[in-house]
């Protein structure tokens, strides 16, 4: 696979035409990573169009095209509303909105919660939008960029509570609504955010036992106990992380090697909720005779909910109440 990745393509690549004729619309929608349809779009509502068409037909894009477009590009990737962000754009490239030539489009009415990016969003801080757009146009880099800034001025509980989580539920309605279409936004969104909570630098862990967090058997969803990790590395809180789908095996070996503080158990979906496994988990003690020792029960997540779970085990709803409640709250 790696040998694969690395060759070379036995014939070069195409080179892009020379900066004096132009770019075409399809080296351009590449470059920034939208389809030719939104460009023509755009230059058909905000006259984001190219300066140069070739024997008055064939678009041509210059350098100064492009780099309005990409000024429009990093303006709605912020939450920019596109109208408001193809204005902008102008008056930065000089080149007034009002002066702009438009064709006549039909009036269209926005879909509540749409935001542009054709997600169920609902009410959410214009971050959120601006990253479900960049997702939905799969701009890597945008998405990136977008959850690097959140992360650095909202903080991990607030960009995972506000922007992050808000936008994969977004992008999983949709998915269950629109068929296999969006699948790819998803995976595109929950690789950079897993990323995203990974780079979070922790601080050097204080002394004592861990917490342990894993997801149960059969359960795959890792992000949330990600962003759990990353909360409290940040905040200097020993933990061991066993990511997804843990065998019961597996984690009662965990548990009694590294005796935690505390285990916490995530859930997505009442199918992978293994109440057995956590009676087991809350029972199990270790240590010598006359000294052994537990550690707290947290279950984690939406399969948890109902009845059938052990006496005095925790069932945090947010990550803010988790860290809580595992006493990293307040740092």
């Amino acid at each position: 696979m790696v040998s694969a990745m690395e060759s070379r393509p036995s014939h070069p690549a195409p080179a892009d035409p020379a900066p004096d004729a132009g770019l075409t619309t399809g080296t351009v929608a590449r470059r920034l990573g939208v389809s030719p349809t939104t460009l023509r779009s755009w230059d058909r509502r905000y006259g984001l169009g190219p300066a140069a068409r070739e024997d008055g037909r064939h678009r041509r894009w210059t350098p100064r095209d492009v780099a309005l477009l990409e000024e429009m590009c990093r303006l709605t990737a912020t939450g920019v509303p596109p109208g408001e962000a193809a204005r902008a754009a102008q008056r930065a490239f000089g080149h007034p909105a009002d002066a702009a030539p438009h064709l006549p489009v039909p009036p269209q009415t926005p879909r509540p919660g749409a935001a542009g990016s054709g997600l169920p969003l609902g009410t959410v801080r214009q971050e959120c939008r601006g990253l479900a757009r960049a997702a939905v146009r799969l701009d890597a880099p945008a998405v990136e960029a977008r959850l690097a800034l959140v992360v650095e001025r909202l903080g991990t509980v607030a960009a995972w509570e506000e922007v992050m989580a808000p936008a994969l539920r977004a992008v999983g309605r949709k998915w269950e609504t629109a068929g296999e279409r969006y699948v790819e936004v998803e995976h595109l969104l929950s690789w950079h955010v897993s990323s995203a909570l990974r780079r979070v630098p922790p601080v050097p862990a204080t002394t004592g036992p861990p917490v342990l967090l894993a997801c149960v058997p059969e359960e795959q969803h890792t992000l949330p106990v990600e962003a759990l990790a990353a909360g409290l590395g940040e905040r200097g809180v020993p933990l061991r992380m066993f990511g997804g789908a843990v065998p019961a095996g597996a984690l009662d070996d965990a548990v009694r090697r590294t005796g935690p503080a505390a285990v916490v158990l995530w859930s997505q979906s009442r199918d992978t909720a293994d109440r057995r496994l956590a009676r087991a988990v809350a029972g199990r003690a270790w240590g010598v005779k006359g000294a052994r020792g537990g550690a707290s029960l947290l279950l984690a997540g939406p399969g948890w909910a109902g009845g059938g779970t052990p006496g005095g085990v925790l069932r945090p709803r947010s990550l803010r109440e988790a860290l809580r409640v595992l006493g990293a709250g307040q740092k």
